[in-house]
């Protein structure tokens, strides 16, 4: 379950993701990935701060429109939670430039902090997998983050990374 004494500082994770960005279109769910990800502004980044609900289901359609493109979603637990469907819409979907990555503190940062279903055991990683992403990973360390982002941002998608951080 919650493995906290070893999660990724979450910004420190996001900078390593946007310094590797390219010309990926980029879309940020409500909170902490947007305020990340604001600190690098770029042209190629969609901000969502009050869509909560909304990131992957946006990705998803500039997937579709743009199939040359590759495409990020960049959002937290707690709104992948509350939009569950949405790993079965796009694994239905199977966009091959479509990547999602969960940064995952096992909280609900935006509304005081309290615990979410991943922090009690709800694998992301599985439920993605089980709604035919292509790949499907728990990241937990630097070294598994290194290893992901080359997957993040040029495996035939679709993706899926939950990649654990803190809560600081």
């Amino acid at each position: 379950m919650s493995n906290k004494e070893q999660a990724m500082d979450r910004r420190k994770v996001m900078a390593k993701i946007l310094g590797q960005r390219g010309d990926t279109l980029i879309v940020t769910g409500l909170g902490s990935t947007t305020y990340d990800a604001g600190t690098a502004d770029h042209p190629n980044t969609f901000y969502l701060w009050g869509g909560m609900g909304a990131a992957a289901m946006m990705g998803l359609g500039l997937a579709i429109a743009q199939p040359k493109r590759r495409v990020l979603v960049l959002t937290g637990d707690g709104e992948m939670l509350m939009g569950m469907g949405a790993f079965a819409t796009i694994g239905a979907q199977a966009p091959g430039n479509f990547a999602l990555g969960v940064i995952d503190n096992e909280h609900y940062s935006e509304t005081g902090m309290q615990p979410t279903h991943t922090h009690r055991g709800v694998d992301l990683a599985g439920i993605a997998r089980s709604c035919s992403f292509k790949v499907s990973e728990t990241v937990r360390t630097e070294a598994d983050l290194d290893a992901a982002l080359p997957k993040l941002f040029g495996a035939v998608g679709p993706v899926f990374f939950d990649i654990k951080v803190s809560t600081q």
